[in-house]
């Protein structure tokens, strides 16, 4: 198919206004999700926003400004909360040119390809190194003059997440107010927050809430179920009624700003969640209650319900966290906050029925991608060299002597490897093309003791995410530096392949 220079340019207009659009409906509120580093084995950064796209997560937030994940989420769309770590604060609280010298280096040479939206500054300060906190306020205010120097204080948003546990009495919420042990610091944070337009960021974790209340809290209120009116929580100051702890933490934050008479400053969740394992004395830690809290959450804050103080006005809230955490200290719990595993496994399969395509992670669809027959034995050679090596897919399944190793030839080796590719993005659009050379299918290539990954609704075998080699639009093509890790004589056939593939367009 031939295209006109005419043609090109009016897809490219249409393409920028559905950009426009997704921009301009994008500032309601969301639901995003932490990424936490302390796996043994950490995904590449192009594996997690392969991660990411597949489950249509489009805001993150990230625990430091890891370059190598600033660089894969350029030109993705992605909106990407960094953090400057507590273990900088002092030194950058204590001096203006620190501050300058971090934003030059980790904001400014990464944007605006990498759509940064916010720095936190620290997290939860006061309780994990109340010795930084005397600096804090600085800190935030010397990282804000060198975005206003550098023109970018508009776009992007300074602020720091704070530990529930600093707004004592927090029921009811009417009568909540911050720790004033805190108040030299926090009077003078919240007015920053106020006259920067940005969100007070509260971390917020029900579990954890209910586990202390020795039985006060119901289990069902902590995991925002739907309560019967005579079942919820009232404030007898108000007379509103509370169905859930999240909503009455948010509102006793709204509260204890008040008490400080600051009444203009939006809440942002930071990290809330559930974790779906723990130890003997950790019972409510399970896959049933993490998948309900997590549906429940993300429903709650995408039917834009608000809270009974500010009803209407939904809460942005991030989900603790992407993955499974394996060299957590603590107890068991501590490990098992992530949606995934580090193969990109969902850990359990969301409830998400009319939420919309955010995390999508249903894999029980049973569709496969299996190699075209009479493809070209090279390029399918070729792609398959790629899924097992910079693709990352686990092909010891086709080694001699294991179940997938029969029949011993690149056409059933490569269904395996694309498929196993195929299952790992989610079954996201145009991760089943390889250059043209694999098909989706609804057939199962399952065979003897052979089972491929997705014949059970789940993902077997352990696989990880990283950007399939498709011409596909709606998928990214191979780097240059992934093509030469086919070898020469594959890169040259899938150079002859890009070649054609402008030459045509």
């Amino acid at each position: 198919m031939f295209w006109s220079m005419e043609s090109v340019f009016v897809l490219i207009l249409l393409l920028s206004a559905a950009v426009s659009s997704f921009v301009a409906a994008d500032d309601e509120a969301f639901i995003g999700v932490n990424i936490g580093t302390d796996l043994s084995d950490m995904p590449h950064p192009t594996q997690v926003v392969a991660l990411l796209k597949a489950q249509q997560i489009w805001h993150v937030r990230l625990y430091d400004a890891d370059r190598g994940m600033l660089v894969a989420l350029a030109n993705t769309g992605i909106q990407v909360m960094v953090s400057v770590p507590n273990e900088q604060l002092l030194g950058i609280g204590q001096s203006n040119s620190t501050a300058a010298n971090w934003v030059s280096h980790n904001i400014v040479a990464h944007y605006p390809a990498t759509n940064i939206t916010a720095i936190c500054v620290g997290s939860e300060v006061f309780t994990a190194v109340p010795n930084a906190a005397s600096v804090l306020v600085n800190a935030m205010k010397f990282i804000q003059s060198a975005l206003v120097a550098s023109n970018l204080d508009r776009q992007i948003k300074v602020s720091t997440p704070l530990s529930s546990s600093i707004i004592l009495d927090s029921f009811p919420p009417s009568q909540a107010f911050f720790n004033k042990t805190w108040n030299p610091v926090l009077i003078p944070m919240v007015n920053f927050l106020q006259s920067t337009g940005s969100h007070l960021m509260l971390n917020i974790y029900p579990y954890y809430d209910y586990m202390q209340s020795n039985g006060v809290i119901p289990l069902d209120y902590a995991l925002l179920k739907p309560l019967a009116p005579n079942k919820e929580a009232v404030d007898a100051n108000t007379l509103v009624h509370y169905s859930n702890v999240f909503d009455a933490m948010i509102d006793a934050a709204y509260f204890a700003m008040d008490f400080l008479n600051f009444t203009n400053v939006p809440v942002m969740v930071t990290e809330s969640g559930w974790p779906s394992k723990g130890d003997s004395n950790e019972p409510d830690a399970t896959l049933d209650n993490a998948n309900t809290y997590n549906s429940n959450l993300i429903r709650h804050v995408l039917n834009k319900t608000g809270t009974p103080k500010h009803p209407g006005i939904a809460v942005s809230t991030y989900i603790y966290e992407l993955y499974n955490e394996d060299l957590k200290p603590g107890p068991v719990s501590e490990k098992n906050w992530g949606l995934f595993n580090a193969n990109g496994e969902p850990v359990y399969i969301l409830h998400l029925t009319g939420s919309g395509l955010v995390l999508a992670n249903d894999t029980t669809n049973q569709t496969y991608c299996t190699a075209k027959q009479g493809a070209d034995p090279k390029m399918l050679q070729a792609a398959l060299d790629w899924a097992c090596g910079p693709g990352k897919v686990d092909c010891s399944a086709m080694l001699q002597g294991e179940p997938c190793y029969q029949p011993d030839n690149v056409i059933a080796h490569a269904t395996y490897a694309f498929n196993s590719y195929y299952n790992q993005m989610g079954k996201a659009p145009g991760t089943c093309d390889f250059n043209g050379v694999a098909a989706i299918t609804t057939t199962n290539p399952s065979h003897g003791t052979c089972v491929f990954p997705g014949s059970t609704g789940r993902m077997n075998g352990t696989t990880v995410n990283i950007t399939a080699p498709s011409m596909n639009s709606t998928s990214s093509a191979p780097s240059v530096r992934d093509l030469y890790n086919l070898g020469s004589t594959s890169f040259l056939v899938l150079l002859r392949v890009l070649i054609c593939s402008i030459v045509f367009l």
